[in-house]
């Protein structure tokens, strides 16, 4: 990883957009700072697009959607999308509802099996609001599990037919391949008739920034990808580091990631 000051100028201003995670990227210790909020502010105030890709459940997703000064939130690690459509807030689910219920069902009885069999995790505290996938604490609400626990927790989720992945706080599972970069690519095409994949065209024109190992994706597909320095807890977990890394941690870092792109422009 290069530090962020080594980016070029030149490829700092073909960006149009920019993809980041929340926890841990946009919030420090859990908490977002004034500097975040003022960063998303800058950005969209300067004509460039914005998309949190989070891990949260659906209703976070609803929630900041419309208090935020973003394009659209990608919730449960790429399960849908949600967006402001004249004032009125739409989501767009990757699974038709049916399909959702029936998961869903599996999805509660997983969840209560790992928590009888992994002492001291438990579901997120927000699982109630999750739309499609399971979510199993290991570090937010509970004392920090050893990463031997956490591997425990992804493996029975696999196990069970789900994709599973690692952030900062949770483990996540869902059933399907869906994961941040398919909705990333979905979302872009439809809300702004672009596309995410073609190198010169679309690739090159968004930047990345996350933290965590469900961002893995996330870093080996975008050129312009930035980990905030936290990200250097998480390296062996990595199988590509992002690109480029923060000097700050958390949401400072990526105010500091915004102050870079802007002054670029």
């Amino acid at each position: 990883m290069q530090p962020i000051a080594s980016l070029p100028a030149a490829a700092l201003r073909r960006v149009r957009g920019v993809l980041t995670d929340i926890d841990g990227t946009l919030t420090t210790n859990g908490a977002l700072p004034a500097a975040t909020y003022v960063a998303l502010d800058r950005l969209k105030r300067a004509g460039l697009h914005v998309i949190p890709v989070t891990g949260r459940c659906i209703a976070w997703a609803e929630i900041l959607t419309r208090l935020w000064p973003v394009d659209a939130i990608i919730g449960e690690n790429g399960a849908f999308y949600c967006h402001l459509r004249e004032g009125k807030l739409v989501t767009r689910y990757l699974d038709d509802a049916e399909t959702r219920a029936r998961n869903l069902a599996r999805i509660h009885a997983l969840g209560d099996e790992i928590v009888r069999a992994v002492p001291g995790c438990a579901l997120a505290s927000d699982q109630a609001w999750h739309a499609a996938d399971l979510a199993i604490d290991h570090a937010e609400d509970v004392p920090k599990l050893p990463a031997e626990a956490v591997a425990r927790i992804a493996a029975m989720m696999r196990a069970a037919g789900m994709t599973a992945t690692v952030s900062s706080i949770h483990v996540n599972g869902w059933f399907g391949a869906h994961d941040k970069l398919s909705m990333s690519r979905l979302c872009v095409e439809e809300l702004l008739g672009g596309e995410i994949d073609e190198v010169n065209a679309g690739r090159d024109q968004w930047l990345f920034i996350g933290d965590s190992a469900n961002d893995a994706a996330m870093f080996g597909h975008f050129p312009l990808s930035v980990g905030v320095a936290n990200v250097r807890e998480v390296l062996p977990l990595l199988p590509v580091a992002p690109a480029y890394v923060t000097e700050a941690a958390g949401g400072e870092g990526f105010a500091e990631m915004v102050e870079l792109l802007l002054a670029a422009r």
